[in-house]
């Protein structure tokens, strides 16, 4: 019942209604002005003490009753009451005292604004708190945060008139609604480091791509300076070979040439030469032996031979050297050839047994001046391996202070890779270097080197062991019953992985790969749990919707079937709510469907039900209206026949109905056992007054035949209630049946119309008490 109907229903009032009085304005003929001036004052005085002493119930009769229309329409100013307005406006309505009528119908009516404004105050807080409730449980979008604050906008301008609990419950669906605001931004800061931390991952992979191109660059370049080097050192090896064996060859022919021209000195000494250089020379081919074999046979035969000439060739190597001098061979080819030119002459000079001192300081200075290119040479040769010798001892020294100045507690291992890496290739730039003092500092390199590349491999091993840990970890939450707990553990070893530092790069594939594949496990675990928990909500969904068309199929049921199918309602009820979650996109058209079900089910077996408890009044009133049809017999005097043919079928009829109201077979065999009450017009009245009475009870208007009978009656209840009010019991309309059994009887054409105007008020308190009934039972369930 809404706030309205608790004002203006039929609910008893708090104040007594007036007591009868003369009618108003109505001035015996006994009384003089100055009695009539007396009394008005009286009233007038008593009105004051009653307002102000807030007596209710004199200040109800003063308005009917008061001798003076100045008295009633301040009594009726002083009315306040909303129930005793409406007995007051019923009272005076259609009176001649229409200003009272007035007074107290704008006051009615101001009061019904009051109460709707209330009304709808209550109902605007209510949509909102219920707003808030609703929207404190919903997960976040970008509506949540504007919607939020429009509904505490609104909800601002009526907490002042919500009750406690309401502004508590309120509180705390704000309070969940920032939370979900919090926990969102929450989530955006932690999507933001997670972006971050994958676009430094990025930066990082593609630093260590570069790393690796470069690296791999100069791999190839070492690689291939490596070949060209062993390429250069076989051609040098060969050409070494093949250049002894042109010598051994040359010589060979020199001192065959020696021994054609009889120079034997000459060609022993050629064989001298050849036999110093046998030793460090590759084995001679088959030729060159044969060659030799063949100049040492001859050898042998010209031992004694000593007359030859060198003359000729010394003037040919003299030549040749001062041909040297002003060169344009590069530095070390005209060095070798010096070089060559010399152990030529010295091998002559043996070979001859004779030595010239003019030809030897001639050659000697030629030789002299040829090697003057290669003095600067080799000097600025000897300057850059001084050069590379120093830059290389410093490179060591910083190598040195680096390790030095390094907190190895927490050491920048990138930095150290990178020092590593680059030491190697600036010391290889700095070569070639003396040999002397080269070896000394490559030791010192070697062993700074080692002991760096030792910490850099300490630091490769604990990090191997750490992300081999967070493998094993990573494996046994595969055996996790909570699929969530463990994606959340999974993404917190993902975080640790990256915060772990440096391994060598193969290792580090290896691990990340055998790491990833427990990952992509746990992930493919929980996948297929949200399959099942997906397949469990649909399996309630289909659970519900059957629960639904069960409950659809009762309310088109009627009678005793619908009533015996109605005890199921409760199981289905425990039945539903024992399902559990539904698919988030159907769960609350589920809910609202079930219940809408319910309902109808409800307000089915309650019309049912009433219409069951009706039909045993129906019965009760049609066996009266036989009884009646006797008894007007009798009033007739009829015939003994005909009013014992109208007496048997009232009893035949009593007899087969059974199961009538309570107390309403006694009334109507009291009825049919009567003579009296032959008085038709006095019946007539006493219906009309029923069916009246019956129509105020039910709030049905009056035919306009019976409106002035209607009033008289009104005023007459209100003046014998004063002080009591009129009770609206619905339980009054069974008692009227009895009563109208007992009335007696009266012509069928006056009670047809009658009966149907009080059944159609029995009918009207049917339909209202089932939605009562139905109403009753929702605000339980709830």
């Amino acid at each position: 019942m809404s706030l309205f109907s608790r004002f203006f229903r039929k609910a008893p009032p708090p104040s007594p209604a007036p007591e009868a009085s003369p009618e108003p304005d109505t001035v015996r003929p006994e009384q003089s002005v100055p009695d009539r001036a007396l009394m008005a004052a009286r009233e007038e005085e008593t009105l004051k003490a009653a307002i102000d002493g807030h007596d209710a119930q004199t200040v109800a009769r003063l308005v009917v009753g008061g001798t003076s229309t100045k008295v009633r329409q301040l009594a009726a100013q002083a009315i306040e009451d909303p129930i005793q307005l409406r007995q007051l406006i019923k009272a005076v309505r259609g009176g001649n005292d229409k200003s009272v009528y007035k007074i107290l119908a704008r006051k009615r009516d101001v009061l019904l604004t009051q109460a709707r404004e209330l009304e709808q105050l209550q109902a605007e807080i209510g949509a909102v708190s219920t707003a808030l409730e609703r929207h404190s449980h919903r997960p976040y979008d970008p509506l949540f945060t504007p919607t939020l604050e429009q509904l505490q906008n609104r909800w601002k301008a009526l907490a002042a008139d919500a009750d406690p609990e309401i502004l508590q419950k309120v509180q705390h669906a704000i309070d969940r609604s920032r939370e979900v605001i919090a926990q969102h931004i929450r989530q955006i800061e932690v999507e933001a480091s997670r972006e971050l931390a994958a676009a430094n991952a990025a930066v990082e992979a593609q630093r260590l791509r570069d790393l690796e191109k470069e690296a791999a660059a100069i791999a190839a370049a070492e690689r291939a300076r490596i070949l060209e080097a062993d390429r250069k050192a076989q051609a040098e090896r060969r050409e070494a070979e093949a250049l002894a064996f042109r010598q051994i060859g040359g010589w060979i022919r020199k001192a065959h040439g020696a021994l054609h021209e009889g120079s034997t000195g000459r060609a022993a000494g050629l064989r001298r030469v050849i036999e110093e250089k046998l030793p460090g020379a590759p084995p001679l081919p088959p030729h060159l032996a044969n060659q030799l074999q063949q100049l040492d046979a001859k050898l042998n035969e010209l031992k004694d031979w000593k007359s030859f000439s060198v003359t000729p060739k010394r003037v040919e190597l003299l030549e040749e050297m001062e041909s040297l001098v002003g060169s344009t061979l590069d530095p070390a080819t005209l060095a070798a050839r010096i070089k060559s030119l010399r152990e030529e002459w010295r091998t002559l000079s043996k070979g001859a047994g004779e030595s010239l001192e003019a030809d030897w300081q001639r050659f000697q200075e030629a030789a002299q001046k040829a090697y003057q290119p290669c003095h600067e040479y080799f000097e600025a040769q000897a300057l850059v391996r001084q050069e590379n010798l120093q830059r290389r001892r410093a490179l060591l020294e910083r190598l040195a202070a680096f390790e030095a100045q390094q907190n190895w507690e927490q050491p920048d291992w990138r930095t150290l890779i990178t020092a590593l890496r680059e030491s190697k290739q600036e010391w290889r730039r700095h070569s070639p270097v003396d040999r002397a003092g080269g070896k000394a500092l490559q030791e010192r390199f070697d062993v700074l080197m080692a002991s760096l590349q030792s910490r850099l491999d300490a630091e490769y091993a604990r990090n191997v062991t750490e992300k081999k840990s967070l493998i094993e970890r990573a494996q046994r939450l595969l055996a996790s019953e909570d699929s969530r707990k463990a994606i959340d553990a999974v993404k917190e070893l993902q975080q640790k992985w990256q915060a772990v530092g440096l391994v060598p790069r193969d290792a580090d594939q290896q691990l990340w790969k055998e790491f990833r594949q427990h990952c992509d496990a746990a992930f493919e675990k929980r996948q297929q749990d949200f399959t099942d928990y997906t397949a469990g909500l649909e399996a309630n969904r289909s659970k519900a919707v059957t629960l639904c068309e069960e409950l659809e199929k009762i309310v088109v049921l009627s009678g005793p079937e619908l009533l015996e199918n109605a005890k199921q309602l409760p199981d289905l009820r425990v039945a539903f709510e024992a399902i559990g979650e539904f698919p988030r996109g159907g769960a609350r058209e589920l809910r609202a469907r079930f219940e809408r079900a319910l309902e109808r089910c409800d307000r089915a077996v309650a019309q049912q039900q009433a219409r069951d408890a009706e039909r045993s009044w129906t019965d009760l009133l049609d066996a009266a209206d036989l009884v009646r049809a006797y008894r007007l017999a009798i009033a007739r005097n009829a015939d003994v026949a005909e009013r014992d043919v109208l007496r048997r079928a009232a009893e035949n009829y009593i007899a087969a109905v059974g199961g009538l109201p309570k107390g309403g077979l006694e009334a109507i065999k009291s009825e049919l056992a009567r003579e009296d009450g032959r008085d038709l017009t006095a019946n007539e009245t006493a219906l009309r007054t029923l069916c009246i009475r019956a129509e105020i009870l039910s709030d049905i208007p009056t035919p306009p035949e019976d409106q002035g009978l209607r009033r008289a009656y009104q005023v007459q209840r209100l003046i014998q209630n004063m002080g009591q009010g009129i009770t609206a019991d619905e339980a009054q309309l069974d008692t009227m049946v009895i009563e109208w059994i007992g009335v007696g009887p009266t012509e069928d054409a006056t009670y047809t119309p009658l009966l149907e105007r009080f059944k159609r008020c029995r009918q009207h308190r049917l339909t209202s008490g089932v939605r009562v009934q139905h109403d009753v039972r929702s605000a339980a369930r709830r």
